[in-house]
């Protein structure tokens, strides 16, 4: 059985790692928040000092960082490609610029380390029932000898292409979750607004034309679902801030390549907005409070 290095236990990290854990995956891990590791050692994990003590003698290294520079910080500041056997896999799960993608993975590659790009989607619930999406950039050898563990965290593995590929299709999805989740959030209350129930609303857009991600399983609505963050306070999920940045990335791709994302731009922008607001650490459904009236 592999032994594996786990670092970055946030909202995504934790439940995919617990995901392992009881897969009988032997796991050591690491977060700079000392909590977050308490939650894994007590479910059987090692909880490591450093990354570099995480990785040692590691034969798979997952990575679930917040962004680019975190990710760069690690592998290539911190020089933690150094310290990882170069017979390890590692499975690079943040979601990142493309370039920063291609980076480490050239940086790995000249140490004769395979490394794989594999940004999730399906959120914090995809992540606790193990079902979340992979979508992977690299090689097909790599992706062969990580396919037995991602089946453990989730339910669909895409083959997206070389590396940075996985990066590119989850920019795009997510560009598209930030346009419909301001579209929903926006037709929600536009109809509240003229007195529709948003419960009943909903359930006709689920069954109509307009229906989508948002209004079926992930409803900004409070109470409209009850498992949704927006009946929670919006806590958990998928932070509005991170939203932002995803649309950033998508913003800067667009530029690198000279493509029109005029729908991309504008939500990019309502999320700054609600940033600017004090909703950044809300999760991104919370864009409802945008449009709701006083």
């Amino acid at each position: 059985m592999s032994n594996i290095a786990f670092i970055g236990l946030g909202n995504m990290g934790t439940p995919m790692a617990l995901n392992l854990i009881k897969a009988g995956r032997q796991l050591a891990v690491h977060d700079l928040l000392p909590a977050n590791m308490d939650k894994l050692a007590a479910a059987g994990a090692r909880a490591a000092a450093t990354a570099r003590d995480a990785v040692a003698g590691a034969d798979i290294v997952i990575t679930m960082l917040p962004a680019s520079q975190h990710v760069e910080g690690l592998y290539l500041g911190g020089d933690l490609l150094a310290h990882i056997d170069p017979r390890a896999l590692v499975i690079e799960c943040s979601t990142i610029a493309p370039e920063s993608a291609r980076k480490v993975a050239a940086a790995a590659q000249a140490r004769g380390i395979s490394m794989l790009d594999a940004p999730v989607s399906g959120g914090t619930a995809g992540a606790a029932a193990g079902t979340l999406t992979f979508i992977v950039g690299g090689e097909d050898q790599a992706l062969a000898r990580a396919r037995p563990v991602l089946e453990q965290m989730g339910k669909n593995i895409f083959h997206a292409g070389p590396a940075g590929a996985g990066q590119v299709a989850k920019i795009c999805n997510n560009m598209l979750l930030g346009i419909l989740m301001a579209g929903t959030a926006e037709a929600l209350s536009l109809g509240v607004a003229n007195g529709l129930d948003p419960k009943v609303l909903s359930d006709i857009i689920a069954k109509s034309s307009g229906r989508n991600w948002a209004t079926e399983l992930y409803n900004p609505w409070p109470g409209v679902m009850e498992h949704a963050p927006a009946s929670k306070g919006y806590a958990g999920g998928f932070g509005s801030d991170l939203m932002l940045k995803d649309l950033g990335l998508a913003g800067e791709a667009a530029q690198a390549t000279r493509a029109s994302i005029p729908l991309g731009a504008l939500a990019r922008n309502l999320y700054a907005l609600h940033g600017a607001a004090g909703h950044g650490k809300l999760d991104f459904s919370s864009i409802l409070k945008l449009y709701q009236q006083d």
